[in-house]
């Protein structure tokens, strides 16, 4: 679920863009008043979406932007004098204002979307290893390579096969293979 917050200057606006997106089918997280409150609401999550105003009671947008988690995106609803002056960041997503209901439900429904596939990707990516952790796996291969004359892909294929027959993590294996080819 990709959560959204809402963060405008007036407890009511806010309140009211929740009610216009929890009808729409869209769980709201919260809203809040501060950028501040804002980036304490993000922060105890990994994606979402921040809709927010120009300006709420302790910072512009752009501030609150530059602070938010690397899985959030933002959404300005602004006027169109603000928006129209090409001094918005590219990657942020605009609405002028005055709001017209379906194009905030479109435009947050959009957005959503975006989110949940980067949230996709970054599952499928693969996690990067520490270095301790590339060399174990490199002496590993290095001891199959030598004891049992195999090329680097075959040991490389084998540790796989291992951790995946084990259900242990590529490391654990290449730990196990070490303890095991050094008695």
């Amino acid at each position: 679920m990709i959560n959204v917050i809402v963060a405008l200057p007036k407890i009511d606006d806010a309140r009211n863009i929740k009610n216009l997106l929890v009808k729409s089918g869209i769980p709201v997280a919260g809203v809040c008043t501060s950028g501040a409150q804002a980036l304490a609401l993000a922060d105890g999550l990994a994606y979402g979406i921040v809709i927010c105003g120009y300006k709420v009671a302790d910072m512009i947008y752009s501030q609150l932007y530059d602070d938010l988690p690397p899985g959030f995106e933002m959404l300005l609803m602004a006027s169109q004098h603000i928006l129209g002056g090409g001094m918005v960041d590219k990657e942020i997503m605009c609405l002028s204002t005055p709001l017209k209901v379906h194009d905030l439900i479109d435009t947050v429904d959009m957005m959503i979307q975006v989110v949940e596939r980067k949230k996709k990707k970054q599952k499928l990516k693969p996690k990067e290893r520490r270095p301790e952790e590339m060399a174990l796996i490199k002496e590993a291969k290095e001891v199959l390579m030598s004891r049992n004359h195999m090329s680097e892909e075959e040991a490389h294929r084998y540790i796989q096969k291992c951790s995946m027959d084990s259900g242990t993590n590529i490391v654990e294996t290449a730990r196990m293979v070490l303890t095991m080819m050094k008695n």
